[in-house]
């Protein structure tokens, strides 16, 4: 009887693993995958300077709940209480769903505009848009632009970015926050010639 039972488990466990979909792994997270949707609990992964993999965040998506978030420094931002817009610190802050490893990928997609190569335009903008209490992200604005089509750009970027927000916390409950993204745009350098 018992190797009856072990045998009926044998075949049922790949069935089990089939209909709970597949493991996803790579450097920035890993979770269950099933039809495209991410389910259960996924975590998200950061790379230090010195190459060691840190745990920065753990995401529930089957209760869209934050498990747990690497706390860095607290900073004031722009918040809105009821009708009053404030600055100061939240308890948590608004954050991209995977992390800056995640939200890097994104920004990294600036396509460099023709008319600020020419001009060799070079520098950063930051682009403002507002977090709501859902993560959605809206009312993107630029704060502090260089010119020359890259300004546009970056709100091209913004705008683009898949909204996975997690909203930002004050007194216990979720608050809209200005946040603010920054672009480099920076040309690469030619090799000097030989003549």
């Amino acid at each position: 009887m018992p190797l009856l039972l072990l045998l009926g488990m044998c075949c049922c466990v790949p069935l089990t693993l089939r209909a709970q979909g597949h493991v996803r792994q790579t450097d920035l997270d890993s979770g269950r995958v099933e039809k495209g949707r991410r389910l259960g609990v996924w975590s998200f992964y950061a790379l230090t300077a010195s190459g060691r993999k840190v745990l920065i965040q753990r995401y529930y998506f089957d209760r869209k709940k934050l498990l747990y978030y690497r706390k860095l420094e607290s900073q004031p931002y722009r918040h809105q209480v009821g009708s009053d817009w404030l600055n100061g610190p939240l308890d948590r802050p608004p954050m991209y769903l995977g992390g800056d490893a995640l939200l890097a990928t994104y920004i990294r997609q600036l396509e460099y505009p023709e008319q600020a190569r020419t001009n060799n335009v070079q520098g950063r903008v930051i682009v403002r848009f507002v977090v709501d209490t859902l993560g959605q992200a809206s009312e993107y604005q630029v704060l502090q632009g260089i010119g020359s089509g890259c300004d546009e750009e970056a709100l091209r970027v913004a705008r683009n970015i898949p909204h996975e927000w997690i909203p930002g916390r004050k007194g216990g409950r979720a608050v809209k926050v200005q946040y603010e993204l920054p672009f480099t745009f920076r040309l690469a350098e030619r090799p000097a010639s030989g003549f």
